[in-house]
């Protein structure tokens, strides 16, 4: 994302954990498309800039290909606001039909899209009047979006509820913020705790962001248990000798329901619980994609559509180490969780998917005692980073 603001003229500096952004000399209204390729986030810049500029050209995003994600709310969305915006090879070209820039208007998501959502706050917090967008994303990165603009000068209310009402203002300041904790890291080193009958603590985390995984880990039989305000502790452990770890059923859906982010590393956790349990995948089609790697491992999963049942473990069975390919970010993580309860080397390859979504992950795990070692390795038709899982 930094790469995306670089090429726009923006200076980004990183020290420790901070970023610093100066947008004084950004010029260009179109950013690279090889860096917007890169990331789904990368075509959030749209708004902004036409805000700024009265246009913008901006290449279609990347990301994870787990289905079909759209860009015509975008599309509408901005079009609703005064925009007109073509596709024009494989870039969206937006530019203002009235020379007046964007004007605040009315506008419905027909699905409660976390990026046209954040999209179009971004748009709307610089438009003319007054706008109202209803059905929107509930997700905690909205409101928290909505908290930095809102310290950078902006106007909204109804952050965290279905509807958001705006008041375009002529500017917006810089300011000093703090970005919540990443909620989708923190569930995934609550189920590495729980996939390795292990126990661990985690911190900063805000409980209430991840409540629905809290509760089916709590219904699986882990204890969870917050000892101050932004620190979890997370025990697997079981108590008595042949006790183990119970499956559930998820379904995932918009916030506050399951996260459709922490479905495929539940799959592999569920890998090894007892009972049956099934994953039904509601937000993306082809987000299923982990199930014919996870069987590599052992594992009896019958996936049809967009639904999974897994057989949990199964007498004389166990988890084996193998070697798998991750298909993206999640998909990844799910492995890599899958080769920390495995018995043996399991070599995770395509791990630079999940380095989009896991800051130095095998750090983290080391810290917390994980055999994880990451090396680079190269065949004819390219080059992958590999994890090696002991």
């Amino acid at each position: 994302m930094a790469s995306v603001l670089e090429s726009l003229g923006a200076e980004v500096e990183f020290c420790r954990n901070e970023a610093v952004v100066n947008a004084n000399s950004i010029s260009s209204v179109e950013p690279d498309s090889n860096a917007v390729g890169k990331i789904r986030g990368g075509f959030f810049v749209i708004g902004p800039l036409f805000t700024r500029f009265g246009e913008a050209v901006v290449a279609l995003p990347g990301g994870c290909d787990i289905g079909s994600r759209p860009i015509d709310l975008y599309i509408r969305g901005l079009g609703a606001l005064g925009a007109v915006l073509e596709l024009r090879a494989e870039k969206v070209q937006a530019y203002a039909s009235n020379g007046k820039g964007l004007v605040g208007a009315r506008f419905q998501l027909d699905y409660p899209s976390v990026g046209a959502t954040e999209t179009l706050m971004m748009a709307a917090s610089l438009a003319k009047g007054n706008t109202v967008l209803s059905n929107v994303a509930q997700e905690p990165e909205v409101t928290d979006l909505a908290h930095f603009l809102t310290r950078c000068g902006a106007s909204i209310r109804g952050a965290g509820t279905h509807e958001l009402y705006i008041s375009g203002r002529g500017q917006l300041y810089g300011s000093c913020y703090r970005i919540m904790p990443d909620r989708i890291e923190a569930g995934s080193f609550m189920l590495a705790a729980a996939i390795t009958r292990s126990c661990i603590s985690l911190s900063p985390i805000i409980p209430s962001t991840i409540s629905c995984l809290i509760e089916r880990l709590s219904s699986a039989g882990c204890k969870i248990v917050s000892y101050i305000d932004d620190t979890l502790e997370v025990s697997a452990i079981p108590e008595k000798r042949g006790d183990d770890l119970r499956g559930f059923d998820i379904k995932t859906g918009p916030f506050p329901g399951f996260p459709t982010d922490l479905q495929p590393q539940n799959m592999a956790f569920l890998s090894t619980c007892n009972g049956l349990s099934m994953v039904e995948e509601s937000v993306f089609e082809n987000r299923l994609g982990h199930v014919k790697e996870l069987r590599k491992f052992g594992p009896r999963i019958h996936g049809c559509g967009s639904t999974a049942l897994i057989f949990g473990k199964e007498t004389g069975s166990s988890f084996k180490g193998s070697q798998v390919m991750a298909a993206d970010l999640r998909s990844g993580m799910s492995l890599v969780l899958a080769g920390l309860a495995a018995e043996g080397i399991t070599e995770v390859s395509g791990i630079s998917h999940s380095d989009r979504g896991y800051e130095n992950m095998e750090m983290k795990l080391q810290n917390v005692g994980a055999n994880v070692k990451r090396y680079e390795s190269s065949t004819k038709a390219c080059a992958r980073t590999s994890y090696g899982i002991a």
